[in-house]
């Protein structure tokens, strides 16, 4: 790896995490139907409103010893693991990926996952507006790739309409209807391989890991399923051709 590579991967990062304390607003204010913009960043515990030197991303929250400078109540480990997961993730799919328009939608989306895997795994669910986000990045997906908009139209609809139905069966208890529309959306973004393919494997991580945790914490059977959607979402994003050019090969 070259200098210009390394300086280049710093500020990736750099980027990453300045996005990452925004998605720490936005996993808290969302579910609030509070103003992700006009209301200045404040501690949660007493009211207190941060001065721009508390904001920096990572190195505030390592040098106020995670705590709150007024009232000394402890700040959530989220923060800094949400600016550093969104840094180190944007790397990554630059790695990846190479220097594309892709890898900047890529980047969005992932910060998008991120904010709903959270909100999701709280509240058991997806703020209609991440997916509208996410849709919206599928749209300029194709606008950009035109020639083969028929991919990412089928993609639109491969699982989402799977879900839906399964949603109609169960009268819904099979799906939720935020992660049909993240499907949908994120159909659009990746085409319709890679869709089904994130739909495979986020149920294979799924099953996995909500079994472990209900043997492990007792944990009740409801699962959010957004956060293990997202990990298939993402996988698939980044290695999903690999792994169907790999299935393919192997079935000859």
């Amino acid at each position: 790896m070259t200098i210009p590579d390394i300086i280049l991967y710093i500020i990736i990062f750099i980027y990453g995490i300045v996005i990452g304390s925004f998605l720490n607003v936005c996993i808290y204010r969302l579910p609030k139907g509070e103003n992700i913009a006009k209301v200045r960043s404040h501690c949660m515990n007493c009211g207190y409103q941060l001065r721009w030197y508390e904001l920096i991303p990572l190195f505030s929250y390592l040098c106020l010893g995670g705590k709150c400078r007024k009232c000394k109540a402890h700040i959530a480990v989220q923060y800094p693991l949400v600016e550093f997961a969104n840094g180190f993730l944007y790397i990554l799919i630059f790695a990846v990926n190479g220097m594309q328009i892709n890898s900047f939608l890529y980047c969005f989306l992932t910060s998008a996952l991120i904010v709903l895997s959270v909100i999701d795994f709280r509240t058991f669910e997806i703020p209609f507006g991440i997916n509208v986000f996410i849709f919206i990045l599928g749209i300029v997906q194709v606008i950009v790739d035109y020639e083969n908009w028929l991919n990412y139209f089928i993609g639109f609809f491969a699982v989402s309409v799977f879900m839906w139905i399964v949603i109609l069966v169960t009268r819904g208890k099979g799906f939720g209807g935020g992660d049909m529309k993240l499907m949908a959306a994120a159909g659009l973004l990746l085409g319709w391989k890679q869709i089904i393919l994130a739909f495979l494997l986020g149920c294979i991580v799924g099953s996995v890991c909500h079994l472990i945790r209900m043997k492990v914490t007792k944990e009740d059977h409801v699962l959010a399923f957004g956060p293990y959607l997202s990990v298939g979402i993402f996988l698939s994003m980044l290695w999903g051709d690999g792994m169907i050019q790999w299935y393919f090969e192997s079935m000859l």
